[in-house]
């Protein structure tokens, strides 16, 4: 079982669940680039979490989870997943990362959460990196902007990228509140006796047996994610026309074309005079 999601849920309680295993797409993925091993497990991790958090929302679009650090390792490094269960990430200026402590490696630093709809107003919430991981730092966000109790698990052994996620769901008017609690601080408690080989290694229903054999979670249907770019001359084009056609023609006089590489995939693109005449001749709509 790999490159899928499974969303699962408690009968009698207000908790659901998501599960997302990610192998030959995060493979896909790093075949594209040469980053060091901790720059490979946060980026692994943050896939996860951008999959495990694109899951519960419903809306046709993208969610880009960003760090930005002024000081740490890691510059800048983003996940982004899509609700087609496809997605990419990408670190920079990571190249001398060694450290294995995520403060180290963000240190200083942002995280930005962007919600983009395909249709509708655009959604970005900023938490800074206070946390010991990138799930604490997650639950820190839901816990201040969403305000709803949320919990992650995510773990990246290199090969592999996975997570799991728990959520409370809006209260139910005929659940008491101290129900609600009780429940999940049960449910939460057990799920933190798992370990992050068991998180790698298990198939979900084995996984969830383990947790919760007495609970009764209820598996849904799997989905399957795979590694997408999304980059095509078109949009090369339209970051082209940004520049204006002077420019370019100064560029091409320094040189025969103008070649652009996708930074997410290493797609090349080239553009000769006669390319930049048509562009500006007939731009993109």
């Amino acid at each position: 079982m790999s490159d899928l999601s499974q969303r699962f849920l408690f009968d009698n309680t207000d908790i659901r669940g998501e599960l997302v295993r990610l192998d030959q797409s995060f493979a896909a993925l790093l075949s594209h680039h040469h980053y060091p091993e901790p720059v490979i497990h946060l980026l692994g991790e943050f896939i996860a979490a951008a999959a495990l958090m694109s899951s519960t929302i419903k809306f046709e679009g993208t969610l880009i989870l960003q760090a930005r650090s002024d000081s740490g390792e890691i510059p800048l490094i983003m996940a982004e997943a899509s609700s087609n269960k496809t997605f990419r990430a990408i670190a920079r200026n990571a190249d001398q990362a060694s450290s294995s402590d995520f403060r180290q490696l963000l240190k200083k630093g942002q995280l930005i959460i962007t919600i983009d709809p395909s249709k509708g107003q655009r959604y970005q919430g900023i938490v800074s990196l206070e946390g010991a991981n990138l799930a604490q730092c997650l639950e820190q966000y839901f816990e201040h902007s969403e305000q709803l109790s949320t919990k992650l698990w995510l773990a990246c052994d290199g090969s592999t990228a996975t997570g799991m996620l728990l959520q409370e769901l809006p209260a139910d008017e005929t659940r008491q509140q101290q129900q609600r609690a009780a429940d999940w601080q049960h449910i939460t408690h057990l799920a933190n006796t798992l370990s992050a080989q068991e998180l790698l290694s298990l198939d979900f229903e084995t996984l969830l047996y383990r947790l919760y054999h007495q609970e009764h979670a209820r598996l849904f249907e799997a989905l399957a994610w795979s590694f997408k770019c999304g980059c095509c001359r078109d949009k090369t084009i339209n970051t082209l026309l940004t520049l204006g056609q002077e420019e370019l023609t100064v560029m091409l006089t320094e040189q025969d074309q103008i070649m652009i590489t996708c930074e997410f995939c290493h797609q090349q693109y080239h553009f000769n005079e006669q390319d930049i005449k048509a562009i500006f001749d007939h731009p993109i709509h």
